[in-house]
């Protein structure tokens, strides 16, 4: 028998911009060059993942995932490299394996896609498409993405885009098959769709991370009701480490409430009390030491059993310098402990 995989640990984004006291938000240039450090550092302090996520607002700086990997794949050596998410409802799944495709040949085989719904629903009047299909579309293009991963040329009938008759898709990827893996922010019926198809699972974890335990339960459920062998899980979680918890905290706060006041409006501004709340033992927000951080990995592992965890890094206008330490702290001190405790 193989021994079980290490478990991975990476950091994704998706570009945001917080504004600042003066309304002023960060400056989208600046963010993309940031973005791009924060790849050449998990990558050089041996973190396994680094993703990037799309919206097409005016407060994020990422709207092609593809585009903002392919630089740092030229910028990077052994990490892999994936969408955090594609928002394949108002995609193009022909173009999108062709671009991921292409960040494979270019990265030498470190592509991965994370196709999802979106949290937000700006792309699908920007792209002509109606709210009421809204699981039509999903549904559909994920059906054609998966065909077109697995068969070349492809034929392919659908309800969202004009079919294919043996039609080819190139370049292929370097790797034997394109990893897809299936983002899930807490509907059952998602969950499992990616346990009948397969698929690699990310659980977005907002709230209390134990009301996610019977979504990874009903994950492997449907897998092995479709004869399949458990899937891996993933889960993703806004973070951020320093030396000391309090300094982790204090340094944190500020930024952390300004960022979900703006994203999270139904939720507002944090109070510190709340932030504690959130930053607690049992809280899905990853904001201490990283000896609370591992602590919290190896809890949410005992409850979901996942063997991925990717930190959102970079949020409410933290510093880089900041930023970059707590990448460096999660590679140096959080992985190595993890694996350690985990016995891989």
């Amino acid at each position: 028998m193989s021994a079980p995989a290490p478990f991975e640990i990476g950091i994704f984004t998706f570009g945001e911009l917080t504004r600042d006291a003066a309304g002023k938000p960060i400056d989208a240039l600046a963010r993309t060059r940031d973005i791009l450090e924060w790849a050449r550092v998990a990558d050089q302090a041996g973190l396994d993942v680094f993703g990037v996520g799309e919206h097409h607002r005016e407060d994020f700086a990422v709207s092609s995932p593809a585009v903002v990997l392919a630089a740092a794949a030229a910028q990077t050596q052994q990490i892999r490299l994936t969408s955090t998410v594609t928002v394949l409802s108002s995609a193009d799944p022909v173009r999108v394996f062709e671009d991921f495709a292409t960040l494979d040949l270019v990265s030498g085989g470190r592509a991965e896609i994370t196709a999802g719904r979106g949290a937000y629903l700006e792309s699908f009047p920007l792209f002509g498409q109606r709210l009421e299909r809204y699981d039509e579309y999903f549904e559909d293009r994920l059906g054609l993405l998966l065909q077109i991963r697995d068969e070349n040329p492809v034929t392919w009938n659908g309800t969202t885009r004009p079919a294919l008759t043996d039609a080819g898709v190139w370049p292929r990827p370097a790797q034997a098959a394109l990893p897809v893996w299936l983002a899930v922010g807490g509907t059952p019926a998602s969950a499992a769709r990616a346990g009948r198809l397969g698929l690699p699972l990310y659980l977005a974890i907002l709230g209390t991370p134990a009301r996610f335990a019977p979504l990874a339960g009903l994950y492997r459920k449907s897998a092995g009701q479709a004869g399949r062998g458990p899937g891996r899980i993933g889960v993703t979680s806004h973070f951020y480490v320093e030396e000391t918890s309090q300094g982790a905290r204090n340094t944190f706060f500020p930024h952390y409430s300004q960022y979900i006041g703006q994203n999270m409006p139904r939720t507002g501004r944090l109070d510190r009390a709340a932030f504690e709340d959130w930053a607690g033992p049992r809280g899905a927000l990853f904001a201490g030491s990283p000896a609370e951080v591992v602590e919290k990995i190896l809890w949410e592992h005992e409850v979901l059993g996942h063997t991925r965890f990717l930190a959102q890094v970079g949020l409410g206008g933290l510093s880089q310098a900041a930023t970059l330490r707590s990448i460096e702290l999660l590679a140096t001190e959080v992985l190595p402990a993890v694996r350690a405790a985990l016995g891989r």
